[in-house]
C-alpha cells in the first residue's frame, strides 16, 4: 500500500493545526504528505491560527492553543512546503462549451484524466486542508472538484476539514451532477460557528464579512433526505467517518481527524462518529 497523502492546501491562507495535526498523525503511522496548491504558489498560515491571543468572537474563546501554536510555528516555514505541485499545470481545465472545437477539447480533456488517475493511485488517500483561503481557490475550483472525483473513482479515502468539506458537494461527475455526499453522512462548519464579519485571506486586504455561503446548509441540502448533516454544536469536536469520506466540522476536531484518518488507512474504519 502506498505510505504517501496527497495535500491540498489554498494559496490564500489555510488554518495551521487544520494541516499540522492531521499530519503528524500521518507522518506519526508513517506516512509523507505531498503538497498541491491551486496555482503552485507556497501556502502560508493565517496568522491567527499561531496567535494563542486571537480570541473567536462565535466560539467566545481563545482558539489556539499554546501546543497547536507551537507546532504551526514550527512548521509554516518548512522547506517542505517550498515547491508544491502546481495544480493548475497537472490537472486539466475543463472545456468551455462554446469552444470552437469543442467536442475534440472535451475528449482530450477526459483522456487526460483517466491518464492521471494512474499518478492519483500512487498515494494512499487525499487531504483537504481549511481555513479561510479554500473558500476563494478551492471550494469552486474545478481541478479540485477533479481530483476529488479522481480519488473517488479509486475507492480511496478523502479526508476534510473545516472549509476543506465545502469542495466536497460541488465535486460532481459533469454527466451525473449529482453530489458525491449524497445519502452521506458529514460534518462542516455549523451555522453557530460563522463569523458576522473578519473573514479575511492572505495576499488580500479586502474583509468578506461573514462567510459567503453557510456550508451547514450547503451540506445539508447536498447529503439529501437519504444522508445527514451533523453539526454537533454544543460538542467540543464533530468528526464523521462515512467511507470514503472522513470530515472534521473546524480546528478543535485536528487532532482527532487526524486519529480517524489513520484509522481508515490502516485499521479499515469505514463508520465513526454518527
Amino acid at each position: 500500500m502506498s505510505k504517501k497523502v496527497l495535500a491540498v492546501v489554498s494559496n490564500h491562507g489555510y488554518w495551521g493545526v487544520e494541516l499540522t495535526g492531521p499530519m503528524r498523525k500521518l507522518e506519526a503511522a508513517g506516512y509523507e504528505l505531498v503538497y498541491t496548491t491551486p496555482k503552485g504558489g507556497r501556502p502560508v498560515a493565517l496568522p491567527p491560527s499561531y496567535d494563542t491571543t486571537y480570541w473567536d468572537p462565535p466560539l467566545g474563546y481563545h482558539v489556539t492553543t499554546p501546543e497547536d501554536a507551537a507546532q504551526v510555528v514550527a512548521f509554516k516555514d518548512s522547506p517542505l512546503l517550498d515547491d508544491p505541485i502546481d495544480l493548475s499545470a497537472w490537472f486539466p481545465e475543463r472545456p468551455y462549451y462554446s469552444s470552437a472545437t469543442f467536442l475534440r477539447d472535451l475528449e482530450a480533456y477526459h483522456q487526460r484524466l483517466r491518464a492521471l488517475r494512474q499518478e492519483l493511485d500512487t498515494y494512499a488517500g487525499l487531504l483537504l486542508v481549511g481555513g479561510s483561503g479554500p473558500i476563494v481557490d478551492m471550494v469552486n475550483n474545478q481541478r479540485v472538484h477533479d481530483l476529488i472525483l479522481g480519488f473517488h473513482g479509486l475507492d480511496k479515502p478523502i479526508a476534510a476539514i473545516c472549509y476543506g468539506v465545502a469542495c466536497l458537494p460541488m465535486a460532481r461527475d459533469m454527466n451525473e451532477r449529482r453530489s458525491l455526499i449524497r445519502g452521506k453522512h458529514v460534518t462542516g462548519h455549523c451555522i453557530e460557528f460563522d463569523y458576522h464579519d473578519g473573514t479575511g485571506f492572505i495576499g488580500t486586504d479586502f474583509n468578506m464579512g461573514p462567510p459567503p455561503y453557510c456550508l451547514e446548509f450547503m451540506l445539508a441540502d447536498a447529503v439529501g433526505s437519504e444522508g445527514q448533516y451533523h453539526g454537533n454544536f454544543g460538542k467540543a469536536t464533530s468528526v464523521i467517518v462515512d467511507y470514503p469520506f472522513i470530515t472534521a466540522r473546524s480546528l478543535q476536531c485536528s487532532h482527532e481527524f487526524g486519529d480517524q484518518f489513520v484509522n481508515v488507512l490502516d485499521h479499515g474504519l469505514r463508520r465513526y462518529g454518527w
